[in-house]
């Protein structure tokens, strides 16, 4: 991996009443952190000295997160593994396993447990970002079924997942402003959108569906359409049809340049509750919101 790069693994679930979702993300290069930011500032900087399984838990009763960044001495890597400090991710062939043993921030709370993803099949498409082709996006299994299993806290949820990974050679914010991100999933397809505004002034959109025999259409018919702004003031557009109104469920992150949510839209005439980000860049690249980032966040040798 180049210096100043970065690559993430993201995986989300959520149970099948939608009470409960979980999302993990494995990070090399820590595109959100400000000690690799730091480190970038005083020159070329080594990705593997920032890394991360960022961890977050949401339910009815209380929510979890857990960010430590840790240093190449914590990372091990191979063709199908992947381990950074106590947790890790391993391909086996025909599933996803993971396992983690975080610390939750900002108050200390231990978040352990695995979870087993099942894909119906493993999608080999590459989508570049940017123009110049230094940011990549790839649906591993965008149609993929999940079981958590927690100890700490005690749960357990099965439901529909989703399974991808980025990569670039430069740090997000030098070729994006802002994106916006979703998935609704049913039993037989997953619609995707990734709507990129980028620092140049361009903007691109990918929508697709991937059906359960691995087949990928276009998802006709999108147009942008408000979610609502977050207590922080980050906008939240989705990309869905015309004649839709789609609406927030539930805000599961909401930061000074970030916004997870489970929202309700419609896609092809379908509606479906959609698992949504919104990230704004030139948010991100402001001091006073790198000043903040510390307190959700942990970081070790």
């Amino acid at each position: 991996m180049d210096h100043n790069g970065y690559a993430w693994w993201y995986v989300d679930a959520v149970s099948e009443d939608h009470a409960h979702a979980i999302t993990i993300i494995a990070l090399l290069g820590s595109v959100f952190s400000p000690y690799y930011a730091g480190a970038r500032a005083r020159g070329p900087a080594d990705p593997l000295n920032h890394c991360a399984m960022n961890v977050a838990l949401y339910g009815p009763r209380a929510d979890r997160w857990a960010l430590t960044e840790r240093g190449a001495r914590s990372v091990a890597r191979g063709d199908r593994d992947l381990a950074i400090g106590p947790s890790s991710m391993e391909w086996d062939g025909t599933e996803l396993r993971i396992s983690f043993d975080e610390t939750a921030a900002p108050i200390p709370t231990r978040l352990r447990g695995s979870v087993r993803v099942r894909p119906s099949f493993v999608a080999g498409d590459v989508f570049s970002l940017d123009a110049a082709g230094k940011h990549a996006w790839t649906p591993i299994a965008p149609l993929a079924t999940a079981e958590v299993h927690l100890e700490s806290p005690s749960l357990r949820f099965r439901g529909p997942a989703y399974f991808d990974s980025n990569a670039g050679d430069e740090p997000l914010e030098q070729a994006f402003s802002s994106w916006t991100w979703s998935r609704s999933s049913s039993p037989r397809e997953t619609a995707v959108t990734y709507h990129v505004r980028r620092a140049d002034g361009t903007n691109a959109l990918i929508g697709n569906v991937f059906g359960s025999g691995g087949q990928v259409r276009d998802l006709e018919g999108l147009c942008e359409m408000p979610l609502g702004r977050t207590r922080w003031g980050v906008d939240r557009n989705i990309q869905a049809d015309a004649a839709a109104k789609p609406h927030v469920l539930r805000t599961l992150e909401d930061t000074p340049f970030y916004a997870r949510s489970l929202a309700s839209a419609s896609f092809g005439g379908r509606p479906s509750a959609v698992v949504h980000e919104a990230l704004s860049l030139d948010r991100f690249k402001q001091s006073w919101v790198r000043f903040l980032l510390p307190f959700r966040m942990r970081r070790e040798p």
